[in-house]
């Protein structure tokens, strides 16, 4: 019999929950924090599965874990968790977990105002604004982000022919847009679109290999985003699914940042310009884009920022015990 124990400090970034994990963490092998993400799921993904899944967690439950960075300049290392899987970049979770840490003095940042992270997907800048007591905001600088593909087709039996662009800011994202079979995110209700997301996510690797240019590690698609006309304000609508069950409450960080991306490649967006992203229940993210770049393989790139606010709400224990049934967790 083993028994492990985790802390947890609750919250939730625009409405999407964040659960951060501060003690319990295993240690995990690998010089890059890209290695130790691959080392945390061949090893200990039943801690992900047990912490965020039913019946410690529920479908929706996202959040991350503290761990040690891999390198001197970073204040602290993180792995990203949620039910669909432990992911190389969570945006709304920055937010949340900058917040956190700072409004409870777990970390003193090298540079005030600055928080560096340690991501499997590289180095973020959390910039945060603290008045004592609240992160009034945070401001997250992100990894380059780009458009992998453009224009792939897919006969999708629920829409019939749809045509996307596929970018990365962090995961990778279907962004599904207006066109003559798909007119809008709010024609459909939140089952249908997880429903039309887990079926095109199967589709995608027949007709496209998703693989990171520079880090294989990083390869498929498992979220998807659907777009729609804005209703509270902003300049677009998306929605965000994580299959297989999550429906983001959040316009998505990571998301924001490949719709960003994308928006830069098509001439719509530049520095100094914002663009205010609009979640399922009218939440916003501002999104920026911060420079120009290239990947080494000639891919032109930005390096977006995406800025929100996070709220704690709790704290929480959670044991684990594997004599007990179910201890790793399960989506129903």
């Amino acid at each position: 019999m083993a028994r492990y124990n985790f802390e947890c400090i609750e919250g939730h970034t625009a409405g999407m929950p964040v659960r951060l994990i501060i003690s319990g963490q295993p240690e995990l092998a690998g010089a890059t924090q890209s290695d130790r993400r691959r080392d945390f799921i061949e090893r200990f993904d039943w801690m992900r599965t047990g912490i965020m899944c039913e019946p410690r967690g529920h479908e929706m439950m996202s959040g991350a874990m503290l761990v040690p960075s891999t390198r001197a300049d970073c204040d602290t290392g993180v792995l990203y968790l949620e039910t669909s899987g432990c992911i190389p970049m969570c945006g709304h979770a920055t937010v949340g977990l900058t917040t956190f840490v700072i409004e409870n003095a777990l970390i003193t940042p090298q540079t005030p105002g600055v928080l560096r992270l340690d991501t499997p997907a590289g180095v973020v800048e959390a910039h945060y604004v603290f008045d004592g007591t609240k992160v009034t905001e945070v401001r997250f600088v992100n990894i380059p982000s780009f458009v992998f593909a453009k224009d792939v087709e897919i006969d999708h039996p629920d829409l019939g022919l749809i045509h996307f662009d596929i970018a990365y800011g962090g995961n990778f994202y279907p962004i599904v847009e207006s066109q003559a079979n798909y007119r809008d995110c709010a024609d459909y209700s939140p089952e249908e679109l997880r429903r039309m997301a887990q079926v095109l996510v199967k589709l995608i690797p027949q007709v496209i290999d998703v693989v990171h240019p520079e880090d294989p590690n990083v390869r498929g698609v498992h979220h998807t985003m659907w777009g729609g006309a804005p209703q509270v304000g902003g300049d677009a609508r998306g929605v965000v699914i994580a299959t297989p069950k999550i429906i983001d409450r959040s316009p998505c960080g990571t998301g924001t940042s490949a719709r960003v991306a994308l928006r830069a490649a098509r001439g719509l967006q530049d520095i100094g310009d914002v663009f205010v992203h609009e979640s399922i229940i009218g939440t916003t993210f501002k999104g920026r884009v911060e420079e120009h770049l290239t990947l080494r393989n000639g891919t032109p790139a930005v390096r977006p920022s995406v800025e929100g606010v996070a709220y704690v709400t709790g704290r929480s224990s959670h044991f684990i015990d594997d004599e007990q049934p179910f201890y790793s967790g399960f989506l129903a």
